[in-house]
């Protein structure tokens, strides 16, 4: 079982969080401006890398709030978590 740090509660198993997917990601400024295969860009293409991602996470069976995790895809390590609207910490290895 997986254990996240909730920024907001603390540890708690994984089973009361949702990930919901690549964190950091910027909307366009100019949204008027894109092309349909620049909406479809944005909105459907996401990294995917073997190693260290950053992640939204919500505490879905507990205070209810979005943060971010730094988590390995591989081996499922959380290496840090943090609320929303912080920069992502620097990963080593």
């Amino acid at each position: 079982m997986l254990l996240i740090a909730c920024p907001h509660c603390g540890p708690r198993e994984q089973t009361e969080f949702v990930c919901g997917g690549e964190s950091h990601i910027e909307r366009p400024p100019t949204p008027e401006a894109l092309t349909d295969h620049d909406w479809g860009q944005y909105l459907f293409m996401r990294k995917n890398p073997k190693g260290w991602h950053y992640e939204r996470w919500l505490h879905a069976q507990g205070c209810r709030r979005w943060f971010n995790v730094a988590r390995h895809t591989v081996s499922h390590e959380v290496r840090a978590t943090y609320p929303m609207g912080q920069p992502p910490p620097v990963i080593e290895g």
